[in-house]
């Protein structure tokens, strides 16, 4: 349980670190890797939707066990990024940063996954 605990923790620190400052970088990210944004909607809107799962991550570090049915979206949420941002890395349509933190991002699912198959075994062994 240590193991689930900090590891939501840590996700969750990581995430409201890196992500909230890209708020304020939407002409920067169009400058420094162009094209320009176009449809910003959805730049906000997934940083918006990224930043409410770190706050839920940091919730899922206070108890685990309870919030387990919550770690099948986090795992699909590191996954859904991670796979896609890879798979437009591969095909020329994301750039190497974005395939860098796609990467962590597929490490964090990974270790998601991990700590969602241990707490199973604990409840199993609390059951």
């Amino acid at each position: 349980m240590r193991f689930t605990r900090w590891l939501y923790m840590i996700a969750g620190v990581y995430g409201l670190i890196v992500l909230p400052p890209q708020l304020f970088l939407e002409a920067r990210i169009g400058h420094d890797d162009p094209p320009a944004i176009t449809h910003p909607e959805f730049f906000y809107g997934f940083l918006g939707v990224a930043v409410a799962w770190q706050v839920a991550f940091l919730i899922m570090a206070r108890d685990p066990q309870r919030y387990r049915p919550l770690m099948i979206p986090a795992i699909i949420e590191k996954f859904s990024f991670g796979i896609a941002a890879a798979a437009l890395f591969s095909s020329g349509r994301a750039s190497a940063t974005v395939f860098g933190f796609a990467m962590i991002d597929l490490v964090w699912g990974t270790l998601f996954v991990v700590a969602f198959r241990m707490t199973r075994t604990q409840n199993a062994v609390g059951a």
